[in-house]
């Protein structure tokens, strides 16, 4: 059995130190935004926005990236950010492209939170999936631009936490049990502390036949984590979501397998149920990665719905929201890890908003070798981010997200295809 303790234990451990941390780190981390913002109003001259505008771009077939581009009006200097929303890309384009490119055009690039603050509550019928990768696809590129301004790497700008992070290897391909257990081979070979494992096979049998093996196979050598998927509902899907007592049988197999995680085990907006089997059992909860709205996010937190939240940079608020919810989570004694599938520029925007405010015991680093790697998520970018030996992620001291974009890889997999008609 691996050495993973009860999540009770665990928090309370973690409670004191979160505690500290957010109260040191919070404060910390405003001391360093109202620097950043006096070094840019100290210019003779104020860099504005000048273009806003999206870029949409496919490294193979079934896949689409959208890359948020903010020029300034400094020649040369822009900011990136990424607006990647596979299965409706090109309604992300239309937003940024089409309202938030007026919206932004002439303000100050250092108006970040004023900005932040107009377009979260300028929409009427509020955001959805669609605005919020668009917002926060402009974020990330603000913040991009700010660190480029001021020569200084965004995590040290929330704060300086940390400067790495561990990754654990995030798998999703439905392998037969044999290869799955070489995936999680690969990955302890290569360092990672941890591995996740996707469920979604036709037989939830076959899915805990996968955990068995591989726990059987490496014993207390990885972590594992287990992702359920019953938040993440696709065009084809047609089975209902797990309910409460369905989630809790399977929690009490992953327990006895010694799993560090049980992840969305519920439909997303399912609150109720969440809490009832948050309470049920001492397997840890995650969840969060497809919730959009700051308010959901505190209902979650204040149902006690997660000891695990894993909300997207790319996905929701961006960096100027999720570095205040990190300061939250932390608060409450819960651990804050964001999801981070999509583009480099998005692994980016996470790996800076984690270390900078709170750190994660890990973060998520895709891990699906010949499918899913690192040369097709960061296609785009000069030099593609990886793990060292021992599964750590180091952030550079390079100004703003510290990424270049290949300029003549992207203009030659431009795409305006949608992924889904």
């Amino acid at each position: 059995m691996p050495p993973s303790v009860s999540r009770r234990s665990a928090l309370k451990t973690l409670g004191l130190g979160a505690s500290l941390s957010a109260l040191g780190f919070l404060d910390r981390g405003a001391r360093a935004a109202e620097a950043v913002t006096t070094r840019v109003n100290r210019g003779t001259k104020p860099v504005t926005i000048t273009k806003v505008r999206a870029i949409t771009c496919a490294p193979q077939g079934g896949i689409r990236f959208v890359v948020v581009r903010v020029d300034t009006s400094e020649p040369g200097l822009y900011g990136l950010g990424c607006g990647t929303f596979n299965q409706r890309p090109l309604t992300v384009v239309t937003a940024v492209n089409e309202y938030l490119d007026p919206f932004a055009r002439g303000r100050n690039v250092d108006d970040i939170e004023d900005i932040w603050q107009n377009a979260y509550t300028s929409s009427y019928w509020r955001n959805g999936p669609v605005m919020n990768n668009a917002l926060s696809g402009l974020d990330l590129a603000l913040w991009d631009l700010i660190g480029k301004i001021n020569g200084e790497p965004v995590w040290k700008m929330l704060g300086g936490f940390s400067n790495k992070i561990r990754a654990y290897a995030s798998s999703g391909v439905h392998r037969p049990i044999a290869d799955m257990v070489t995936v999680a081979r690969q990955a302890r070979d290569l360092g990672f502390p941890a591995l996740k494992v996707r469920f979604g096979r036709p037989k939830l049998d076959d899915d805990l036949a996968v955990v068995k093996a591989i726990r059987d196979d490496l014993d207390s050598s990885l972590e594992l984590m287990v992702d359920c998927n019953q938040g993440w509902r696709m065009p084809w899907d047609i089975a209902a979501p797990w309910t409460v007592d369905h989630a809790t049988d399977v929690a009490k197999v992953l327990e006895d397998n010694g799993v560090y995680w049980m992840e969305e085990p519920l439909h997303r907006g399912d609150y109720d149920g969440m809490t009832e089997l948050h309470n049920r059992v001492k397997i840890r909860i995650a969840g969060g990665e497809l919730t959009r709205e700051p308010y959901e996010f505190r209902e979650l937190l204040q149902r006690g719905c997660f000891d695990v939240f894993q909300p997207d940079v790319v996905c929701t608020q961006g960096i100027t929201g999720l570095a205040k919810f990190a300061h939250e989570v932390a608060a409450a004694g819960k651990i804050f890890t964001p999801h981070t599938w999509g583009t480099g520029i998005g692994v980016m925007g996470n790996l800076h908003v984690t270390a900078g405010t709170v750190g994660a015991p890990f973060i998520e680093f895709p891990f699906d070798p010949p499918e899913w790697t690192t040369e097709r998520r960061d296609y785009m970018l000069t030099n593609t981010i990886e793990a060292d030996g021992e599964g750590w992620i180091h952030l550079s001291d390079e100004p703003g997200l510290g990424i270049s974009l290949n300029e003549d890889v992207l203009r030659k997999t431009a795409s305006d295809q949608a992924t889904f008609s």
